[in-house]
């Protein structure tokens, strides 16, 4: 591989899927290893001789670049709400991967009210968005015990780790289907393009035209 190449760091699952259409839009067409589900690859060459993809963890997207391993990447608004990282640039919102970020107890407690600060003295919370949850509770004066899972996210209220959750909602049919309830709705979310901004101040042409090719995929309001 050239190790000149501009890497976009893409991240797996949901997203990724919802990623693919706008590549093709953009004219940046993976190669083949890229679309095999037993592939153990996880950077790949694409048509453009100037740029390789990266497959990774959507949380880890923004490690990648922020720290400048990838120039570029897509990951989610909430990601970038939980890292806060000053070395990423997010000029457009792709509009993919829609979903929300929302809190959701047992569908059976009797009070649902959050705002009454004297109920939630001290709540225990199972996320994994740790700095989301406290910075959402301190607002309501409130003192949150985090209980870091990275999935199973719904078996916690049920089986007694925590009294809330706090987690990605896209139609609630799994909360649902565990006996929760959304009880408010912190964010909305959707899917950025994030760029390392030591890289754009070095390559700003090869990054910028790459930006332009995502951009004219897109509705004007969908510019951030």
């Amino acid at each position: 591989m050239n190790n000149n190449s501009l890497i976009l760091a893409l991240p797996k699952g949901r997203i990724l899927k919802a990623c693919i259409p706008l590549l093709e839009a953009a004219n940046i067409i993976p190669e083949p290893a890229f679309f095999d589900a037993d592939s153990r690859l996880l950077r790949f060459k694409t048509n453009d001789p100037g740029l390789d993809i990266i497959r990774v963890r959507s949380f880890d997207v923004a490690t990648f670049v922020a720290f400048g391993t990838a120039s570029l990447g897509i990951c989610g608004s909430d990601v970038l709400m939980e890292f806060d990282y000053p070395d990423i640039y997010a000029p457009l919102n792709l509009d993919v991967g829609r979903c929300r970020l929302s809190v959701a107890q047992l569908a059976n407690t009797k009070d649902k009210n959050l705002e009454d600060p004297a109920r939630w003295s001290q709540i225990r919370v199972a996320t994994k968005y740790p700095n989301i949850t406290r910075r959402f509770f301190a607002k309501k004066g409130v003192q949150a015990d985090i209980v870091n899972l990275h999935g199973a996210m719904e078996l916690a209220p049920v089986l007694k780790l925590s009294n809330l959750i706090i987690d990605l909602v896209d139609t609630g049919s799994t909360l649902k289907a565990n006996g929760l309830q959304e009880v408010e709705t912190i964010v909305d979310v959707s899917s950025r393009l994030i760029i390392n901004r030591t890289a754009l101040k070095t390559q700003s042409a090869r990054i910028n035209a790459l930006t332009e090719r995502f951009r004219q995929t897109l509705p004007p309001q969908s510019i951030a």
